[in-house]
């Protein structure tokens, strides 16, 4: 699995308007483009996701922006990637898609991957964005 821009870009994005909201006030695009130094076009296709998601939520108008749907605590990192649109699967035999393989039903390599990527997914799920906003970026990779 090799996380994207869009999945990296989608994490710093729910960050910042975590941090910058409060769970107090619409937080707009620009602020958040401005303070993550990252396209305004490009967080708008982001934030379509997460919004469509029902992650977060958005008012329109003066004053209006993006806030969250949901509590922080409820809201990990396997949901900001896959609300984003990134792909989590370490390979095709265990992501959902059709294989091509003959040998699924019969493969230790499949049995690997699958292991593997339901430890990845315990660890995405055990991160929450509540969680993330207060634990030191070195402490992170000991939490796990």
């Amino acid at each position: 699995m090799r996380i994207t821009t869009k999945g990296r870009y989608a994490l710093r994005a729910t960050l910042a308007l975590a941090r910058l909201s409060n769970g107090q006030k619409p937080i707009s695009i620009k602020t958040i483009s401005e303070v993550e130094a990252i396209s305004p076009e490009f967080l708008e296709q982001i934030f379509f996701r997460l919004r469509k998601s029902g992650m977060i939520s958005s008012v329109r108008g003066p004053g209006g922006g993006f806030f969250f749907a949901k509590a922080l605590d409820e809201i990990n990192l396997k949901d900001i990637l896959e609300a984003s649109g990134e792909g989590l699967g370490i390979a095709p035999c265990i992501c959902g898609k059709k294989s091509d393989c003959e040998r699924e039903d019969d493969c230790v390599a499949g049995a690997v991957w699958r292991s593997l990527g339901n430890h990845m997914d315990s660890f995405l799920e055990g991160q929450t964005l509540a969680a993330m906003l207060v634990m030191p970026p070195s402490l992170l990779s000991q939490h796990a």
